[in-house]
């Protein structure tokens, strides 16, 4: 593993088809040798005629020796199927050598090492006839021989050993080794070039992705690799790996733009409060300066220090409550009767501003699961709104419908409505469309926050829009309490005083509709 892919791959290759060829050409050796041999063989056994014929010549014409052959060219003995330096002799039982002739036509030729105790033991019977290789005496090729048992003087007594010489025989195989190294040798060296090309150009992508991850890792997350497609192995990991970095990238930014908001919620928050305290802060002061002696001043700063106390105490209720939400901690799952719920917030508008005309379009019995209490918070936040941010006297419509599985909620006004950056950002924690709004007069800035946290706890969406003419209308939709989207019944939600760990994800993550996130 200490070597690269291209490596493994190329010296893989080249190991696996020269062990191949290898075993081809041990293969073809053998096959080659073997038939050489059996024809060897063959000649041996044809020459037992020849070899009689020359060997009862050389005893001079004693008949008392095999039968006479065809005669040679020189009138002599015929040893036309015998090949030059072949060899052959006579021996008794004793191992005595009676007489032996060599073939030797091209006027070179040694004699075959034969082993005694085995030409007697064919002699005498012991041993079957023999077919076998020995070295030459001295040095020279070895040679292809065989023993068989003949009769002298009519005795079953003697053993003729024929030798032919390997020469020929080495010198083929020699050639065929040779043959077979030079072609494994161009093959390895032409696959070796080829397979290198090849690797060389099917791990091209591979390069290119770990130059793309080194810019990646340098901070450039827009970067992706390319092959991108799934139709070879490459293309699929570049394909997985694109997918991968786009989901990173998206993380990145998404983490990026939580710590902005984080950071610029914590500032708002850090001010919300500040204003407060310092107001509690003063009017103490003032009291350790004398108040204590001046009934109006007292009574007065024991008023303005309650007041910012409550106004302190909502804003962490509302953060509190907000955190919860954040984290996902279960709300009170109940049937309610969203129409009576309506009606009653409706009824509390005209009571808190009696010349404002509240019309309100309700189908009855519309019934949602959920927490009625937040519920409430809801549509009572999404009416003070209206309220809020609209001249005296404009009308307000309220219209609740079920269709579909869905509630749906919509609010309008007659007022000023709202500026594209007002309807993308009115979701958000501390956002006030009106920057010359007094923090002391005007609400903390949670108020929708709030409502789109608790609609998204309760599988519903909300969303606002200008309204055709003048105005905004805010939408809300919830699951109807049939429906198979309504979120499963889950306990009520613990009190406000009960630890909580704060934490601030994206609000605009909890909204839906016109308005989109900042």
């Amino acid at each position: 593993m200490r070597f690269s892919l291209r490596t493994r791959i190329l010296a893989g290759t080249l190991v696996l088809v020269a062990l191949g060829l290898a075993v081809a050409g041990f293969v073809t050796y053998g096959l080659l040798r073997k038939s050489l041999y059996d024809r060897m063989d063959s000649e041996l056994a044809a020459a037992q005629g020849p070899v009689h014929d020359v060997l009862q010549h050389a005893l001079g014409g004693d008949d008392s020796f095999g039968t006479g052959g065809p005669p040679g060219p020189d009138g002599g003995p015929g040893t036309a199927e015998l090949p030059s330096g072949a060899y052959a002799a006579l021996y008794r039982d004793s191992g005595a050598k009676v007489v032996d002739h060599s073939f030797t036509y091209d006027g070179t030729g040694s004699k075959p090492d034969i082993p005694l105790d085995m030409v007697r033991s064919v002699a005498d019977g012991t041993l079957p006839n023999q077919l076998l290789s020995v070295p030459a005496v001295g040095t020279g090729p070895g040679f292809r021989s065989s023993i068989y048992r003949v009769g002298i003087d009519g005795t079953p007594n003697g053993a003729v050993v024929v030798g032919i010489p390997l020469s020929e025989v080495n010198q083929t195989l020699h050639k065929l080794v040779t043959i077979e190294l030079a072609v494994v040798g161009g093959v390895l060296l032409a696959l070796g070039l080829l397979s290198w090309w090849l690797v060389r150009l099917g791990l091209r992508p591979l390069d290119r992705m770990a130059v793309t991850a080194g810019s990646i890792a340098a901070g450039d997350l827009s970067k992706r690799v390319q092959p991108a497609d799934d139709t070879t192995e490459v293309g699929k990991l570049g394909t997985a790996l694109n997918t991968m970095l786009g989901q990173i990238e998206t993380s990145f930014e998404e983490q990026r733009a939580s710590e902005a908001r984080l950071r610029r919620f914590v500032a708002d928050a850090s001010h919300e409060l500040r204003t407060p305290l310092t107001s509690i802060r003063g009017y103490a002061e003032l009291f350790r300066r004398g108040a204590a002696d001046r009934p109006e001043d007292l009574e007065r700063a024991m008023r303005r220090i309650e007041d910012e106390g409550a106004r302190m105490g909502l804003l962490v209720d509302d953060l509190l409550l907000l955190a919860r939400l954040d984290q996902g901690r279960p709300l009170e799952r109940k049937p309610v009767d969203l129409t009576a719920l309506v009606t009653d917030a409706a009824d509390d508008l005209r009571a808190a501003d009696p010349d404002r005309p509240v019309t309100l379009d309700a189908q009855p019995e519309v019934g949602v699961t959920g927490d009625e209490p937040r519920l409430r918070q809801v549509v009572a936040n999404v009416l003070d709104n209206a309220r809020s941010h609209t001249p005296a006297g404009t009308p307000v419509d309220i219209r609740l419908r079920a269709t579909n599985g869905t509630a749906t909620l919509e609010v309008s006004d007659d007022g000023p409505g709202m500026t594209a950056e007002e309807q993308e950002r009115v979701f958000e924690r501390f956002y006030r469309g009106d920057p010359s709004r007094s923090r002391e007069s005007g609400g903390t800035g949670l108020g929708l926050s709030i409502a789109a946290a608790i609609i998204q706890a309760h599988g519903g969406t909300i969303g606002v829009r200008n309204t055709d003419g003048d105005g905004a209308t805010f939408r809300i939709t919830l699951p109807l309490l049939d429906s198979p989207t309504q979120p499963a019944a889950q306990e009520p939600a613990p009190p406000l005083d009960e630890p909580v760990d704060v934490s601030f994800p994206d609000p605009e993550a909890t909204r839906t509709g016109p308005a989109t996130s900042s």
